[in-house]
C-alpha cells in the first residue's frame, strides 16, 4: 500500500483515537491490526499504551502524523512490528534486533524451556548456541542459569553485534564467537548444544511473507534440511558424554529430524511441541 493511499485513508484528523481507527483499517490483514497500531503510536510518542486510551483527543503535530503514516505504511507492506520499533520482547527480555537478525518468535522459547530442563541451576555447565542472531536464547539461558557459561556464536558479524550490545544492555555474561556452525569452535565440548538454524525450502512459498527478515538465517537448501543434517552429524565432536543437543525445526520436519538423529546414534530422542500443539523441537543425547 502506497504513502498516498495511507495519506488519502487517513485524511486530516489527527487526534489519536482517529488516527488509531484509520491506522486499524489500512492493517486490516495483519493478525492483529489494532494492536499493530496502538505499538507504533505509542513507541513513535514513547509512551505506554494505556496513554492512548486515556488520552484519546490528544492532537498529534505535524511531525508526529507524518512519521506514524510512514510507519503504518511500512507495516502495510509486512515490514515486522519488531523492525520498525527496533526491538521485540523474548522470555521478558527485551531484545534490539536489526534487519541484520531474525525477529525472535514465541516459539523458540520451547527451546529455552527444554535447555532448563536440562541445566541444574546450582551447577557449573557450558551451553553453545549455534546461529544466536539477536542472541535470544543464549541470553535467556544466561539469566535463568547464571552459573552456566554460555558460549553464543554467529557466521554473521553483524548479527553478533547486535546479540553483544543486547548482552551489555542487560548486563548478562556470555561470550561471543564468529564461527560458521562449528568451524571455529576448535576443541571446545558443551554439556548442551542448542541452534534455532536456518529450516525453510529454498522454494518454499511462504518466504514471501518473510522478505524482510535475512535470507541465511531462513533458508536451508532444497528441502530445509541441510543445516539440521550438519548439525547433528558433526555435533558429536563438540558434546560431552551424555550431552544434549537440541534443535528447532518446522513442524512437518519432525519425523525426518528424528531419523537423521537415529542415524547418528543419539538416544532419548523427543520432540517436543510448541504452544499450537505442531512439532517445534527435537532433542537428542549422545
Amino acid at each position: 500500500m502506497s504513502r498516498d493511499i495511507v495519506s488519502d485513508y487517513m485524511m486530516t484528523e489527527k487526534r489519536i483515537h482517529a488516527v488509531l481507527t484509520a491506522a486499524t483499517a489500512i492493517l486490516h490483514l495483519s493478525d492483529s491490526p489494532r494492536l499493530d497500531a496502538e505499538i507504533l503510536l505509542s513507541h513513535l510518542l514513547s509512551v505506554r499504551r494505556s496513554h492512548l486510551f486515556a488520552w484519546p483527543d490528544t492532537i498529534l503535530t505535524s511531525q508526529q502524523y507524518t512519521q506514524f503514516q510512514t510507519l503504518i505504511t511500512r507495516r502495510a507492506q509486512n515490514e515486522p512490528i519488531a523492525y520498525l520499533i527496533g526491538h521485540k520482547e523474548f522470555w521478558s527480555l527485551r531484545l534490539q534486533v536489526t534487519e541484520n537478525t531474525l525477529v525472535p518468535r514465541p516459539d523458540t522459547e520451547l527451546l529455552v524451556e527444554q535447555s532448563l530442563a536440562r541445566l541444574p541451576l546450582e551447577q557449573q555447565t557450558t551451553v553453545i548456541d549455534l546461529g544466536t542472531g539477536s542472541g535470544a536464547i543464549a541470553l535467556a539461558i544466561a539469566y535463568e542459569r547464571p552459573l552456566c557459561h554460555v558460549l553464543a556464536t554467529d557466521k554473521s558479524g553483524a548479527a553478533l553485534s547486535v546479540a553483544q550490545k543486547n548482552a551489555h544492555q542487560l548486563g548478562l555474561s556470555v561470550d561471543f564467537l564468529c564461527s560458521d556452525w562449528y568451524s571455529h569452535l576448535d576443541d571446545q565440548k558443551a554439556t548442551l548444544i542448542v541452534s534455532n538454524p536456518p529450516y525453510i525450502a529454498k522454494n518454499d512459498p511462504h518466504l514471501k511473507q518473510l522478505q524482510y527478515e535475512p535470507l541465511e538465517a531462513l533458508v536451508s537448501g532444497q528441502d530445509g534440511l541441510t543445516d539440521i543434517r550438519y548439525l547433528i552429524a558433526h555435533a558429536s565432536a563438540h558434546l560431552r558424554p551424555q550431552g544434549f543437543l537440541l534443535l528447532e525445526h518446522a513442524d512437518e520436519q519432525a519425523e525426518s529430524v528424528q531419523a537423521l538423529f537415529q542415524q547418528y546414534a543419539y538416544t532419548a530422542i523427543h520432540t517436543y511441541q510448541d504452544l499450537a500443539g505442531l512439532d517445534r523441537v527435537t532433542v537428542g543425547q549422545l
